[in-house]
């Protein structure tokens, strides 16, 4: 079913064309990428999607009833609810039937209404529709879906009366990211969803869009992520739009591919061209061969000319060099403790890291490893335990926050002022370097977008030439093409490095050493990320099989105990199964004889017997307590 599709759409800022002849068409289940540099148009594109930006041409057709759900970059939640009031807000129409079926419950029961037949019988086909409505709509179930998508989001540690208002910026986004979830419109909405989650909720989002059953649009700059859940990339270059087919990694192979048949057809038809050019010109003169001459003439004039393939656009070149080698140990952590005045987060951290290591430090959000990033480099004091610094260990240090970019200098001071030896021609190299051309050298830091940030930041590192790089996020705000060219040039960097990041693709690139922190101290794995991933795998196996060795070592008591436990499981699962279908059979059961009741009531030889009245209303007033007892029962056991 197709549920979106987008014709020859352009977008002009004032007289600035930003989006043009852009064709998209959205269909249920598919899972689509936009990719593209910063500023291409890619948030652009998603706004007028989603109904915040107006497009200046073109047409976007979308089938009456169809949903969308946006969720725009590092959306925060701003509510004065409490976390679980809020997600409830999702369901309010559910909500909303509920207390109106618990209504006409109430009035079934009302003398005035099961004495008058008409009025029951309407008041109970509409309990009828509306609890088939309810049922339908997951009117049993929204509960549990809170609880699953607040777990996936890290929640299920918090308690869920806290107020939305007191939690951090990064938690308020992804509490904003699990109520549009839960929503479940038809198209889902994604700009730059990973941003603020750990690897850990990373890996949940990916499983739940996955299965997601309506449409996924994403911009998104986690190679890992996209590689993982889109199957359809549309590439926005040079305002223009391209659809490939597959994931992020099909994607790169198809359009490497696409620029090399592309050329190949250039360069034979120039080839060609150049052929009939010469044999005009050669034979145009001659009368034995002008008519010849003058049909090649004719067949050049008539010839569509293809247009050189472009290739990649301009993309951002630098390396990293240092001034002078350090010794062979770089830093020696022992018994650290860091966290803030009030609050330890992390203790007894204990790694000596030696020149020429590529270390990431991983982690969950909120263990600390920023913290710990800048109690290294003396931003915070350490709360105990000490660590020191190699010989001539020189560090440059990577802000993920850029808050040292706040000034109103122009670009090009920024960086001139801290080398003012240097001729300004040089300064401009580097700047140009980084993409940083003509008049946007001229640009106040402070009014720069992340991505210039970055790569202002960046170039400010790359001019320190220091031999141990301490880097914070250093691939947010950057789009995919200046990854790769930062990615290359730490890779051929000759000092060492470390690092926090929630990029997996970068860091399987660039890391020699994974280290994973904890509350309770780290443990160090020599390999990259899918080396990590692997290990922990065999650790939980090895420890799982440790445990089953250590079962078999106890004595025979202890085994028939674990295995009556066991047993008593099964079977309370097996009570718990057979108990739902009793459940089942007795309510449908009394759902007939309630019908039955309620027809007993209309019948004029019963409403007419007082005495068989109250007989018959007393036997449905039970049958229905008992049914909502049943119902509610049900409900808990099938959570």
């Amino acid at each position: 079913m197709i549920l979106l599709q987008i014709n020859q759409l352009s977008k002009y800022y004032g007289a600035e064309l930003i989006l043009s002849n852009m064709k998209l068409e959205v269909q249920n289940k598919d899972r689509i990428a936009l990719v593209g540099r910063n500023g291409a148009g890619k948030s652009t594109l998603l706004k007028i999607i989603a109904g915040q930006l107006s497009h200046d041409g073109g047409e976007i057709i979308k089938p009456k009833g169809v949903t969308i759900g946006y969720m725009a970059q590092d959306t925060g939640l701003e509510s004065e609810l409490t976390i679980w009031d809020e997600m409830l807000t999702v369901f309010k129409d559910l909500i909303d039937q509920e207390k109106e079926l618990r209504r006409l419950e109430a009035d079934m029961a009302r003398p005035d209404v099961f004495e008058d037949e008409v009025v029951y019988q309407k008041v109970l086909n509409e309990y009828d529709a509306l609890m088939v409505a309810f049922k339908e709509k997951g009117g049993y179930q929204y509960e549990a879906d809170i609880r699953s998508v607040l777990h996936g989001l890290q929640f299920a540690d918090f308690d869920y009366s806290t107020l939305i208002s007191t939690l951090s910026g990064g938690q308020k986004t992804r509490l904003a990211l699990g109520k549009l979830l839960l929503r479940k419109p038809d198209i889902l909405i994604l700009d730059e969803p990973t941003n603020h989650l750990d690897i850990e909720t990373l890996s949940w989002l990916e499983q739940y869009l996955q299965s997601y059953q309506g449409a996924v649009l994403i911009v998104s700059h986690d190679r890992y992520f996209l590689d993982k859940v889109v199957n359809q990339v549309y590439e926005i270059s040079r305002n223009n739009m391209k659809k490939y087919y597959g994931n992020y990694s099909s994607y790169l192979e198809g359009k490497a591919e696409d620029y090399e048949r592309d050329m190949k057809l250039f360069e034979k038809q120039q080839g060609e061209i150049e052929k009939l050019r010469d044999f005009v010109q050669r034979n145009i003169t001659r009368a034995s061969t002008t008519k010849r001459a003058q049909s090649r003439r004719k067949q050049l004039e008539k010839m569509d000319v293809l247009d050189k393939p472009q290739g990649d656009e301009k993309s951002a070149n630098f390396s990293f060099q240092i001034e002078k080698q350090s010794g062979n140990e770089v830093l020696h952590l022992q018994d650290l403790a860091i966290g803030y005045e009030d609050e330890t987060v992390s203790k007894n951290i204990n790694s000596r890291m030696t020149k020429g290591e590529s270390i990431a430090l991983v982690g969950p959000n909120g263990v600390g490893k920023s913290t710990l990033l800048k109690t290294i480099i003396s931003k915070l004091p350490a709360r105990a335990g000490s660590f020191r610094f190699g010989t001539n260990v020189e560090v440059s240090y990577y802000d993920q926050e850029q808050a040292n970019l706040i000034s109103n200098k122009r670009v090009l001071n920024e960086l001139w002022d801290d080398y003012p030896l240097k001729p300004e021609k040089d300064i401009r190299t580097v700047l140009g370097n980084f993409l940083f051309s003509g008049d946007d050298v001229l640009k106040t830091v402070s009014t720069l977008s992340g991505g210039e940030k970055a790569r202002l930041a960046l170039a400010k590192m790359m001019m320190e030439k220091g031999n141990f790089l301490i880097l914070d996020e250093p691939t947010n705000h950057l789009d995919l093409d200046s990854k790769l060219v930062l990615e290359n040039a730490l890779i051929d960097y000759p000092g060492t490095i470390l690092f926090v990041s929630h990029d997996r693709y970068f860091i399987n690139r660039i890391a020699t050493k994974v280290i994973e922190l904890s509350k309770d101290g780290n443990e160090e794995f020599l390999g990259d990320y899918d080396y990590y991933v692997e290990k922990k795998q065999e650790q939980a196996e090895i420890k799982a099989l440790e445990q089953e060795n250590q079962a078999k070592t106890v004595n025979v008591a202890v085994e028939k105990t674990n295995y009556k436990i066991d047993k008593e499981a099964k079977k309370a699962e097996r009570q718990r199964k057979r108990r739902i279908e009793e459940i089942e059979a007795a309510m449908e059961q009394l759902e007939a004889e309630i019908n039955e009741c309620n027809e007993l009531l209309c019948d004029p030889n019963v409403f007419q017997d007082h005495e068989k009245v109250m007989e018959v209303q007393t036997k449905l007033d039970q049958a229905q307590e008992t049914l909502d007892q049943l119902l509610e029962e049900w409900a808990e056991l099938e959570e």
